[in-house]
């Protein structure tokens, strides 16, 4: 844990996939074709809390398109989002570059083999507990909570943690 700690201290641009990281990973479509997601609200606050503390940047990179994200990423204030990525990897170096911040300086959180080729690429790779089987094996850390119900808080903590500010922020609400 103290190598992971050690890692997390260096991130300053924090990446989410959506689909089985921000969500459980359901698609769920009405008889109108609409489509639905369901976010966690730990995972929401987890991200307001980072949010407060300003020590890092927030970035989605998803490889699918969806109007509700840009609603949850809006609600939660996240600026920097890719939708529509197939290959995210050019995504990921534009947004290094365009915020100035070194690979090794970057944390992603995915789960899914199409998630790899960014993770293999970044400082701290993240799968979350539910992750395929094969993306757990190339992560630096694995969350205690699946995709979608708690892994992104676990996340939000654990950068808070390293950059010293996860007491602070708890203790705020004593």
């Amino acid at each position: 844990m103290k190598d992971v700690l050690e890692k997390a201290a260096r991130v300053r641009l924090l990446i989410f996939d959506v689909d089985g990281v921000l969500t459980d990973g359901a698609l769920i479509y009405g008889d109108d074709g609409q489509e639905y997601k369901a976010f966690h609200s730990r995972d929401g606050h987890g991200i307001a809390m980072l949010n407060r503390h300003r020590c890092v940047e927030l970035g989605i990179i998803t490889g699918r398109t969806s109007e509700v994200v840009n609603h949850r990423v809006k609600n939660l204030g996240i600026r920097h989002v890719y939708q529509g990525q197939r290959d995210k990897v050019p995504a990921f170096e534009e947004l290094c570059s365009r915020l100035g911040v070194a690979p090794e300086q970057t944390a992603f959180v995915g789960d899914d083999v199409v998630d790899l080729p960014v993770m293999r690429r970044v400082g701290l790779a993240i799968a979350v507990q539910d992750a395929h089987p094969f993306v757990k094996r190339h992560a630096h850390w694995i969350t205690p909570n699946p995709g979608g119900r708690g892994a992104v808080r676990d996340v939000c903590e654990l950068i808070l943690e390293a950059h010293g500010r996860l007491e602070q922020e708890l203790e705020s609400y004593l």
